[in-house]
């Protein structure tokens, strides 16, 4: 078997023994809510500057920012590498 496979069957096979509550081997990545108007001040970047740049929509920002509405899923995990390494991402999106 290549190591490819092995990796990708051990990962499987990690899945269905967390799914079945077994979570000893099991690394979970949980990423907690963000303040996104925080995160733009601080690149000191407008609305449109910060949408534009990571992808989002001006209203999106908007309803998250007045907290209508929260990030989650890949969004979530955007934001929360963005407020730790904003220049790591914007270097990356740029290439």
């Amino acid at each position: 078997m290549s190591k490819v496979f092995e990796s990708i069957q051990q990962g499987l096979d990690e899945a269905i023994e967390y799914s079945k509550g077994n979570t000893a081997k099991a690394i979970v990545h949980e990423f907690g809510p963000v303040e996104v108007k925080r995160i733009r001040a601080k690149l000191g970047m407008s609305q449109l500057e910060f949408a534009s740049a990571f992808g989002i929509s001006v209203s999106t920002l908007r309803h998250w920012e007045r907290g209508d509405r929260s990030p989650h899923g890949p969004a979530l995990v955007l934001l929360n590498v963005v407020s730790k390494e904003p220049q790591a991402v914007l270097k990356a999106l740029s290439a």
